[in-house]
């Protein structure tokens, strides 16, 4: 005898099935999970290191003091050994050593001039960790050590140098001639996707 929508009465429900089903959406789901995860996180790039090996430019020693007798000149009329010899290359502004924050990071950080005016910003013998996002920042916020130190400079002034070329080796990065850097107190590894600081080094000046 069959029931009045078709269906034989005696037909059981499988449980089963119904089990299979909901196991079968929990795996795509969990599937879309891993996938978005992926893309976002992009752990891989922990294990992959990008080596860039630019030719920094070689920093001019200091002018020579002057080689005058001893006796001071006459005011006014400077003899030309008390005039400072003008620098024959490229002149330090500033200086620091990169320290850890999020990711194990060394290296040293150089803000050099050029003969035209030109200024650079240098990363040296740099060693961090690759990752998403991860930007060059001058940075008005002071250093700080420790876990305390991997959020200061988000919430301070910066001019963001671009993305950084790699986490291993020698780069050079241009500071546009608008740039004040007296505002900036420290170059700061940023990784813009999640908010945190890699390393950083707090500049000294020259």
């Amino acid at each position: 005898m069959s029931t009045e929508n078709g269906n034989d009465a005696g037909t059981p429900v499988s449980r089963g099935s119904g089990r299979r089903r909901w196991l079968a959406i929990a795996a795509v789901v969990g599937a879309l999970v891993l996938v978005v995860g992926l893309v976002v996180f992009k752990p891989w790039l922990l294990f992959v290191d990008v080596r860039v090996d630019e030719e920094l430019p070689t920093v001019a020693a200091p002018a020579p003091s002057p080689t005058s007798s001893g006796e001071p000149s006459a005011v006014g009329s400077p003899s030309p050994s008390d005039i400072p010899a003008a620098p024959s290359g490229p002149v330090e502004l500033a200086a620091g050593s990169l320290i850890s924050h999020e990711h194990t990071t060394t290296g040293t950080v150089r803000i050099v001039e050029q003969p035209d005016g030109a200024r650079v910003l240098t990363l040296e013998n740099l060693d961090t960790s690759n990752g998403p996002d991860v930007h060059v920042w001058l940075s008005a916020a002071d250093v700080v050590e420790g876990t305390a130190g991997w959020y200061t400079a988000g919430g301070a002034e910066y001019y963001d140098l671009g993305l950084i070329k790699g986490n291993q080796g020698n780069q050079v990065y241009t500071i546009p001639a608008d740039v004040d850097l007296a505002k900036y107190k420290a170059v700061d590894l940023w990784c813009v996707q999640f908010g945190v600081s890699f390393g950083a080094a707090q500049l000294t000046t020259i």
